[in-house]
């Protein structure tokens, strides 16, 4: 018999204790894979963020906004391609549950982003009716909507109901795109507010910026906010990438704590196989004794401990990757209104096979230090 039919002869000894184990690693691995799958969504956009892009906002919060008239100045910068604007606009179609994000936007905007897919037709359409509105095929198919239709919204930030009649609906350039955006026109919305609140007509909620070179970025960024220096509405300009972790930093102490929980996961991954393995050297030390005393070296009896304890680690690892995508479905449909994109990453899983390899490892190397150190006639006293 080989070392390796031994190791395997030896992990499915004890059937239950393996199997239990096993299935306790599979539990926290599927739980370590859906918490990574969840903190990757929130950094979606993040990772989708262009270097071709910039945002100009108030150097205060996001949330104040910004007079349209800066639109002519910021153009004028050298490496200036393209200036667009937009406004987070909150609401949720007939009961506050259902929410999305919504933006009211230049009807240019869309022009930045080559990732949304937008025939030129409907592009057009969404261009030339202000009370047109432009959705992702994922929000669409959600409410059943189809274009043509006209949608009613209930406004938080700006409130009341507002209508808008479907123009387009987009698909992603990757999977990865996020397909639950909802953009209607500004001046619809600015239309409105004349009448509602003139304070808030005539202002946006950030400048979007398309540039030539992404190397200039930091001399095109310092250009725009010298030019409204000691102003009402002083602002700051930086990548999309920096932007989008603006939005992040609100929810940053929930991202921080997931990644404590993830780590904690990995730790109890650690301390049940660990029992395991401690267990199983324990019953078998006069078995290594006599294994010694047929000529098996200390290399020979580390293999034996640390590769079963390696087997458990990643057979329980690969039944936990096997449940994750199962649950990453049914966990993806319960948050597709919080959670734009929901899949399993290829990092995610070789991430997950790496740490049971490693906690198969680590779980290992007290029982293995406890056998070599053991002598001959010390082991073959100990009984159970």
């Amino acid at each position: 018999m080989t070392l390796s039919k031994l190791v395997i002869k030896n992990a499915t000894r004890h059937k239950l204790r393996s199997l239990l184990t096993m299935t306790g690693i599979a539990i926290a691995i599927t739980a370590f894979s859906l918490i990574r799958t969840v903190i990757s969504a929130w950094y979606i956009g993040v990772e989708m963020s262009s270097e071709s892009r910039l945002v100009t906002r108030s150097s205060i919060s996001i949330i104040f906004p910004l007079p349209l008239s800066y639109k002519e100045k910021i153009a004028k910068v050298p490496g200036v391609t393209h200036v667009s604007y937009g406004t987070w606009f909150g609401g949720f179609y007939k009961e506050e549950k259902n929410f999305f994000s919504c933006f009211s936007v230049d009807p240019t905007y869309l022009d930045i982003y080559p990732e949304i897919l937008l025939s030129l037709e409907q592009k057009k359409v969404f261009q030339t009716e202000r009370n047109s509105c432009v959705l992702g095929q994922k929000i669409a198919k959600r409410f059943g909507w189809k274009i043509g239709d006209t949608v009613r919204i209930t406004g938080n930030i700006f409130p009341g109901n507002w209508d808008f009649v479907i123009r387009g609906i987009y698909k992603g350039a990757k999977k990865s795109t996020d397909e639950t955006m909802f953009f209607f026109r500004w001046d619809y919305l600015d239309e409105r507010m004349k009448s509602i609140s003139p304070r808030r007509a005539g202002h946006v909620g950030w400048f979007l910026l398309k540039i030539k070179n992404p190397d200039d970025a930091g001399v095109i960024s310092r250009t725009i906010d010298s030019y409204f220096n000691n102003s009402l509405a002083e602002t700051i300009t930086e990548t999309e990438k920096a932007f989008q972790l603006g939005f992040l930093a609100m929810i940053e102490t929930i991202v921080q704590a997931l990644k404590i929980v993830s780590g904690i996961i990995i730790g109890v991954i650690l301390i049940v196989l660990s029992n395991t393995m401690a267990m199983t050297a324990r019953e078998r030390i006069p078995e290594y004794a006599t294994l010694k005393t047929l000529g098996f070296g200390v290399k020979d009896l580390i293999f034996l401990i640390t590769g079963e304890s390696i087997l458990i680690s990643l057979s329980g690892g690969i039944l936990g990757i096997l449940i994750t995508f199962p649950a990453a479905n049914a966990f993806g449909k319960a948050l597709e209104n919080i959670l734009a994109v929901f899949e399993i990453s290829p990092n995610t899983i070789l991430l997950s096979i790496l740490i049971a390899l490693l906690v198969g490892i680590s779980a290992a190397i007290i029982p293995v230090l406890r056998t070599i150190r053991l002598s001959i006639a010390q082991s073959l006293r100990k009984v159970g």
